[in-house]
C-alpha cells in the first residue's frame, strides 16, 4: 500500500491547483510565485491491467516581478481526513535532470509536464488521496518564496 501511495505520489508531483485555495508567499516588491495543474483533477486512464497512465502538466507563474531560481518541490500525499502517508522532495538538481529549467524569470511561467504510468492495484485510492503540492525558490535579491496548492486525481 506504501509502495502504491509513493507512485501517487510521482504523479502529484507537481499536481497542482486549488481544491482548497491555492496559497502563495513572499516579501512585497520580491519574486512571488503561483501554481496551478492542468488538468485538474488530474484523470487517471487506464493502459491496461493495474496500470494507469497520468497526464498533467504543472504551470509555475512568478507575479511579484523578480526572477526566481527554483529550489525545490515538495509532495505530501494526503489520505482521507489529511494524514500524511507519504512524501517527496525534489531538490533543484532533480529538475534539471528531469529536463526542467528552474529560471523563472520576472513576470513569466515555468510548465513541467508529466505523464506517469503507475500500477494502482486498488480503484478506491481515486476517491479517498489528494497531494498538497510546494514550490520554492529565490528571487534574485535572495529573498525566498513559495507557493502551495492541491490537486486531486479522478479515473
Amino acid at each position: 500500500m506504501r509502495k502504491l501511495l509513493a507512485s501517487l505520489l510521482l504523479i502529484a508531483i507537481t499536481a497542482c491547483s486549488s481544491r482548497g485555495g491555492a496559497q502563495s508567499t513572499g516579501a512585497p516588491g520580491h519574486g512571488r510565485l503561483t501554481l496551478a495543474v492542468e488538468p485538474n483533477p488530474i484523470e487517471a486512464t487506464k493502459v491496461s491491467g493495474d496500470t494507469y497512465q497520468f497526464p498533467f502538466t504543472v504551470i509555475i507563474r512568478e507575479v511579484g516581478g523578480s526572477a526566481v531560481t527554483i529550489t525545490d518541490v515538495r509532495a505530501d500525499v494526503l489520505a482521507l481526513g489529511g494524514l500524511r502517508i507519504s512524501s517527496a522532495t525534489y531538490d533543484a538538481a532533480e529538475l534539471v535532470r528531469r529536463g526542467f529549467s528552474t529560471q523563472l524569470p520576472a513576470n513569466g511561467e515555468l510548465r513541467y509536464s508529466f505523464s506517469e504510468r503507475k500500477n494502482v492495484s486498488d480503484d478506491r485510492l481515486f476517491t479517498s488521496v489528494s497531494a498538497d503540492l510546494t514550490v520554492n525558490g529565490t528571487d534574485n535579491t535572495g529573498v525566498p518564496t513559495s507557493a502551495r496548492t492541491t490537486v486531486t486525481v479522478t479515473r
